[in-house]
């Protein structure tokens, strides 16, 4: 019989531990990503830039780059500033911004990316889509998966507690989001891979049932480590299938609706998946979903990020909108406003105060 097999889109390296970041240049040379060391760093104004000093020095033969921003237009000029440098690799080291920024540019001028991030914000860590602002608004746009992911637990512990919150959000949404894909499959006869279906709902139960906090190594290892999971889950599917249902569509409304006062995408995550476990029914996960975001300091209703219940209702009616031809809860019961009152009246009572 004949042996079948698929070859899965990974990191050559994922190096998740407390002090990785000093092991950077070595970890390259290692593994034959950069033996000359001639990279590419791509660095924010902020996190990244105070950390220059810091890895400057295990990294002699890199050029530094400052990126201004998460814009498709800061790619661009990032791409346009390192083409021609002939480099090994570029290294994406700040936030999600600043990642997104790198992976767009490391594409555009066909070099691989090494990811470091300085938090754990949310799931496009090591993913293969780049998330930008442009002219219309935000777009997503297809890169190649990182080659190497390096996460100093360290440094992560010393971001804002908020960012590493929203991570959780985001990685605890991949359960809604399998269980929106399950319905397609029930009802549209969407095919499901069940490899990156496996992946992402593990990587969201083992948050969603780790006892410890964001102040706890071990709680960190494996959120930083979900994360990665759900974004090799990506590459495995060929979309954000597995990551991304209703949880994320609400989200997306939050931005389109409310640009200037949108949280941030991890925390929308969070609120829009315990929201959409409960409108499928699902009443007793929806509320454990509830109290663990809430033990983690994370939302679970619109007012806790500053939106009222009636703009949280425009956000779930015109959710769908925000992904045509996904489909989820959302476009399964096609709610109308004073459906989603009356549900989310029924959730604020389910999940208690």
């Amino acid at each position: 019989m004949p042996v079948l097999t698929r070859l899965i889109p990974s990191p050559v390296v994922v190096d998740i531990r407390a002090g990785a970041l000093d092991d950077l240049g070595c970890v390259l040379a290692d593994e034959r990503i950069s033996h000359s060391g001639k990279l590419a760093v791509a660095v924010s104004g902020g996190s990244g830039a105070r950390l220059r000093e810091r890895v400057a020095p295990s990294l002699p033969g890199a050029d530094w780059f400052e990126v201004g921003g998460g814009t498709l237009d800061d790619a661009i000029k990032l791409a346009g500033a390192m083409k021609g440098g002939h480099y090994d690799a570029v290294v994406g080291l700040g936030g999600g911004k600043i990642i997104d920024c790198a992976k767009f540019a490391a594409a555009r001028i066909g070099l691989p990316l090494v990811a470091v991030p300085t938090n754990l914000a949310h799931d496009g860590l090591c993913s293969p889509v780049a998330t930008l602002d442009n002219d219309a608004g935000r777009g997503s746009y297809g890169v190649p998966n990182p080659i190497a992911v390096v996460i100093d637990l360290d440094v992560v512990r010393a971001a804002p507690a908020r960012f590493v919150r929203a991570g959780i959000g985001d990685a605890v949404s991949n359960i809604s989001a399998i269980a929106d894909w399950e319905l397609a499959n029930r009802v549209k006869g969407e095919r499901i891979d069940g490899l990156a279906a496996a992946m992402a709902r593990q990587a969201g139960e083992a948050v969603l049932r780790h006892p410890g906090g964001i102040g706890d190594n071990d709680f960190l290892q494996v959120l930083a480590e979900a994360l990665v999971l759900t974004g090799i889950a990506m590459s495995v599917s060929g979309d954000s299938r597995p990551a991304s249902g209703a949880c994320h569509e609400i989200n997306h409304a939050f931005d389109l609706l409310f640009p200037t006062r949108a949280a941030s995408h991890g925390e929308q995550c969070g609120l829009g998946a315990a929201f959409a476990m409960y409108l499928r029914g699902a009443h007793e996960d929806s509320a454990h979903m509830a109290e663990v975001l809430r033990r983690h300091g994370l939302p679970v209703l619109p007012e806790e990020i500053g939106f009222t219940p009636e703009e949280f209702f425009r956000a779930v009616e015109f959710a769908p909108q925000t992904r045509p031809g996904r489909y989820t809860i959302l476009e399964h019961l096609d709610l109308k406003t004073d459906q989603i009152k009356d549900l989310y009246a029924d959730y604020v009572k389910a999940i208690g105060s």
